[in-house]
């Protein structure tokens, strides 16, 4: 019979053997330092104070009274280095790392996670919370394929949920692209308070701007007759979004189109004239920038167009200007402004 234990080598009480309190006493000391195994650091040395009881990792350079013991388990009892060679599948509570480790031959390596595992929450460098069961802090995530492709997939329960990529600042919602509310793909942008969509497709593949600035612009009544020098403005918008609005009045009638955001704009006015001596009508910017004129005919009825792309600025205006004689239809479909933002 063999004078140890097969795996943590802890010594028998031989038969008739003298003071067996000794041998009974080493075996409950190899124990202490073994079971629940905790290394307070890997050195190369023997440090100067070791509190009693205290396990080392001896590094694969040893010095000094360790020299040749590289990867044993030093405990301090009773005054001296007791010494112990892991064997595969012990496990050991890093102090120093924080970490739990297992020996797998030729070292320590972290305990593997299980090939599948189901758990209610992770957290990845963050606490996960009831909402957020998943919460990964991280400069990046990084989701690639496995042989192919790769899919992110989000999806919801009914057509009223939401299934979306939520974009944050200081955790204040900015921007959202998904299914938010409906299976219309939108993207939609907030100043932290108020949501707006910038884009919406639907199942039909149809895309639309619904904040994109346009509008329709004319003067309502009958027909007027302008005063040659005078500018006239417009009352009465037949489409509007995007924040265009009506500013201050012209001399001529109406109210001035102000642009809501810069960019360029694509612009056409119609000019439905019932009669006209030689009358010409001006896009006016600021009251005194041409963009375009329609030059008139004597003569009847007749209607003049002109479009050009033209690029505006927030709080820019547009009027027209009169020169000559004429008298022009007014209301929706006649004399009429329209912008649309490209």
């Amino acid at each position: 019979m063999a004078d140890t234990t097969n795996n943590l080598a802890i010594p028998f009480i031989l038969p008739s053997q003298a003071q067996k309190h000794v041998t009974h006493n080493e075996a409950l000391l190899k124990l202490d330092a073994l079971v629940h195994l905790t290394i307070v650091d890997e050195l190369s040395a023997p440090p100067s104070a070791p509190a009693e009881g205290s396990s080392y990792l001896i590094s694969a350079t040893p010095t000094g009274i360790w020299t040749g013991k590289a990867g044993r388990i030093a405990s301090w009892q009773d005054g001296h280095w007791s010494l112990a060679e892991p064997h595969r599948g012990w496990r050991a509570w890093f102090e120093s790392l924080e970490k739990l480790k297992v020996f797998s031959d030729p070292g320590w390596r972290d305990i593997p996670l299980p090939s599948e595992g189901n758990v209610d929450r992770l957290g990845i460098g963050t606490t996960p919370d009831a909402t957020n069961r998943l919460a990964i802090a991280s400069p990046a995530s990084l989701f690639t394929h496995a042989g192919n492709g790769h899919q992110i997939k989000v999806n919801k329960a009914a057509t009223g949920d939401t299934a979306s990529l939520l974009f944050q600042t200081n955790w204040t919602g900015r921007a959202e692209m998904g299914l938010a509310g409906s299976n219309d793909f939108a993207i939609k942008v907030s100043d932290g308070t108020t949501w707006k969509t910038g884009l919406s497709i639907s199942a039909a593949g149809h895309v639309s701007r619904p904040n994109q600035p346009a509008v329709r612009a004319y003067r309502t009544g009958t027909s007027f007759s302008p005063t040659a020098g005078q500018q006239s403005g417009f009352t009465t918008f037949a489409l509007q979004q995007g924040g265009f609005t009506l500013g201050a009045a012209a001399a001529g009638g109406g109210n001035r189109v102000v642009i809501p955001v810069a960019g360029l704009y694509l612009v056409a006015l119609n000019a439905a004239v019932l009669s006209s001596s030689g009358h010409t009508t001006t896009l006016l910017l600021n009251g005194s920038q041409t963009l375009f004129s329609l030059d008139c005919v004597s003569g009847g009825p007749q209607m003049q167009s002109s479009m050009g792309i033209f690029s505006l600025s927030a709080g820019d205006y547009l009027t027209l200007g009169h020169a000559g004689t004429a008298q022009l239809l007014i209301g929706g479909s006649r004399t009429e402004l329209s912008l649309a933002m490209l």
